[in-house]
């Protein structure tokens, strides 16, 4: 999905979340839920845009209409030193576009 067809579904409230996802080397993804499933937010040559921040998102999305956004980091500690048992499930925080914090 292009920034264009993610304006236009935030226009019609069909974006029902947006995960910003942090990566190593920090990078970020954007990956948008819908009804019938997930799509990535792609740059101009198909490929997944890489946002540096939750700054850098906001800066892009400014115009358009706000829905629920969370940003998503893996824990890095359970993963290097798998000291939990079971499942380990992602650090979820809920952030907004119009607000910085």
């Amino acid at each position: 999905m292009n920034l264009k067809k993610l304006t236009a579904l935030a226009t019609n409230g069909e974006i029902r979340e947006l995960e910003l996802l942090s990566l190593e080397r920090g990078i970020y993804i954007a990956r948008i839920r819908l009804d019938h499933g997930q799509l990535t937010l792609l740059n101009d040559l198909a490929k997944p845009m890489h946002l540096r921040s939750v700054t850098h998102l906001r800066d892009l999305l400014q115009l358009v209409p706000p829905f629920p956004c969370v940003l998503v980091q893996q824990c890095v500690h359970d993963e290097m030193c798998g000291g939990r048992e079971g499942p380990i499930e992602s650090l979820r925080i809920p952030f907004s576009l119009a607000a910085p914090w």
